[in-house]
């Protein structure tokens, strides 16, 4: 009997986790927990006993994108120029933040602990896969020394949650990820 009940949780979440994808994607980290168990066939007992918060339901409908942005920071970590290599990345990250509805939410931070990052996963992920780029360009020189890989997850979030009602969010995203990045000075 308990072999059949982690079964039909197993399958719950999955079925969940999926309705959930489509809901943020839809709607944004505001999706509503109701509708998304009301689609999923469960209760909202049942979700909030697979996802107690909405940040753990955000984090793991991001989990795949958060993934691929660690995959490609590990792949950009042989990259010649540290400077290049680590703006490619946030570059990236802007973009997923602004396209994966859900996922600029699933990175901010909510003020709950004394830990920005470490109280959550999807930062605490990206900080560990962004560390060695970051170090690296701190080392060459390319980047001021106090800055953390915490301070570019804020700025891309910042940049995405500010651009998401934009005519177009991206072009948006990504010119003040370009101002941010050069500064206020006028090109010589």
């Amino acid at each position: 009997m308990s072999e059949r009940l982690r079964s039909d949780a197993r399958r719950n979440y999955a079925r969940i986790l999926a309705v959930a994808e489509e809901e943020v994607a839809a709607r944004g980290a505001g999706a509503s927990l109701e509708q998304i168990a009301r689609t999923a066939g469960v209760g909202s007992a049942t979700v909030r006993r697979h996802f107690p918060t909405r940040r753990a339901l955000l984090e793991a409908v991001s989990h795949k994108r958060i993934d691929a942005l660690g995959a490609r920071a590990h792949d950009l970590a042989a990259h010649d120029d540290s400077r290049t290599a680590l703006l490619e990345w946030l570059s990236e990250v802007v973009a997923y933040c602004v396209s994966a509805r859900g996922l600029a939410a699933a990175l901010s931070y909510d003020g709950a602990g004394a830990d920005p990052v470490h109280e959550n996963s999807c930062s605490a992920t990206l900080e560990e896969a962004a560390g060695p780029l970051l170090r690296r360009a701190v080392r060459d020189g390319a980047v001021g020394a106090g800055v953390t890989v915490a301070d570019l997850i804020a700025l891309s979030v910042g940049i995405a949650l500010a651009t998401e009602h934009h005519a177009d969010p991206a072009a948006q995203a990504e010119r003040l990820f370009r101002l941010t990045v050069t500064g206020l000075r006028p090109e010589a």
